[in-house]
């Protein structure tokens, strides 16, 4: 019985005979006129103007009836469905359990959430940022380069080990090394918006914000307050013994990367799509200031999850492939670190493989950036 169509039909009838009730009353107020009129027609049709009266009583009495009913039936029905929405939505929360691989809610969570329409407007965000604010931007345009929130952020950050958020909800607000400062999501959002997407920063309180806010804790549903799941971020590819190698890197580029992002790196056309793949370097791509820059990153990101397709679980490429390539997209033109003189105003908190200095040790500028690293490891944890 929890059909549309019935209810339609149901208030269809109670109409229909609200209608009847109000014609019936017109025609017996005229009746009884005409037998005010005649004095023996009065008379001789008495039982009939009676008959009339009861019928438009009982026809009152049934639509009353019938509204109230209905208007019962459909609380109950707004009830039950809500106490099966409840019981379903409890059998399909996430149980968080620490070494169990974490994967993205039922999204029946989502479609039954308070803020559904939000999470969806959240997710469309992730995947398709180019559609709000690239170079036609529907909410402001030119501000960002030529990349998706999820090319950095595999299916909509939904990916294990694909660079997810599915520590976000539960691990912010926290205190940040590379600002100094205690970050808030919106703040985590933006630098973003700022680095990898080489851009503007959005309204904190505006609703492109709010949905990406909405669609992040969906992610994150079931997890506690601190928690960190399996399959969150990247994968930790071990050190290497040598320096990471560009010139090594290339020969992976060539036989593994330039299929889907060019010979030029600037990504070539989604098969029968109108979108492109994203592209990994030049004024297009993020600048030095975003996560990927980093070799251990960008490292971690391509072995769980490239060539396009590659699982965390079935890696195509070995660690000094991921390595190596790493240094050649990331030897690669591209914009600026915007935030040079703020970041990391504790220079000693810096990664071992942040590739600007200064630093609190002796080792150059370019072993950070491209390793060996393990002896700069060793020096921190003295």
């Amino acid at each position: 019985m929890n059909n549309p169509s019935f209810f339609m039909l149901l208030w269809l009838i109670i109409i229909a005979l609200a209608t009847g009730v109000l014609v019936a009353t017109y025609r017996i107020d005229a009746y009884c006129r005409r037998l005010n009129e005649d004095p023996v027609m009065r008379t001789q049709a008495m039982w009939q103007l009676y008959f009339f009266q009861g019928m438009r009583l009982f026809l009152w009495t049934l639509t009353a009836m019938l509204a109230t009913g209905g208007v019962l039936y459909v609380n109950w029905q707004i009830k039950t469905t809500r106490q099966a929405v409840a019981e379903r939505r409890n059998a399909l929360m996430p149980v968080f359990e620490k070494d169990k691989l974490w994967t993205a809610p039922n999204p029946y969570l989502a479609e039954t959430d308070p803020q559904a329409e939000l999470i969806r407007y959240g997710r469309d965000l992730i995947n398709h940022t180019q559609d709000y604010f690239g170079p036609t931007g529907l909410v402001r345009a030119n501000s960002i380069n030529g990349m998706n929130c999820q090319n950095c952020h595999l299916e909509a950050g939904s990916k294990p080990f694909g660079n997810n958020y599915f520590a976000v909800q539960s691990m912010y607000p926290q205190m940040r090394a590379r600002s100094g400062a205690l970050e808030t999501i919106p703040k985590r959002v933006n630098d973003c918006f700022e680095r990898s997407l080489n851009g503007l920063p959005i309204d904190t309180s505006g609703r492109e914000m709010l949905a990406i806010q909405a669609y992040i804790r969906w992610l994150g549903e079931g997890v506690p307050k601190g928690g960190k799941p399996k399959g969150t971020g990247l994968v930790e590819v071990p050190f290497l013994d040598r320096p990471a190698d560009p010139a090594l890197g290339k020969t992976v580029y060539q036989a593994k990367c330039v299929s889907c992002h060019g010979s030029d790196g600037q990504g070539l056309p989604i098969p029968e799509n109108a979108r492109s793949y994203p592209p990994l370097w030049g004024d297009k791509s993020y600048n030095e200031g975003a996560g990927l820059f980093r070799l251990s990153r960008f490292t971690g990101y391509v072995k769980a999850n490239m060539p396009f397709g590659t699982n965390f679980d079935n890696p195509q490429l070995s660690d000094e492939e991921a390595w190596d390539v790493a240094a050649f997209v990331n030897s690669q033109p591209r914009p600026k670190h915007p935030f040079l003189q703020t970041d990391w105003p504790d220079i000693s908190k810096k990664p071992v493989d942040h590739p600007f200095g200064p630093y609190a040790d002796s080792f150059p500028e370019v072993q950070h950036k491209y390793g060996p690293f393990g002896a700069i490891r060793a020096f921190y944890r003295k």
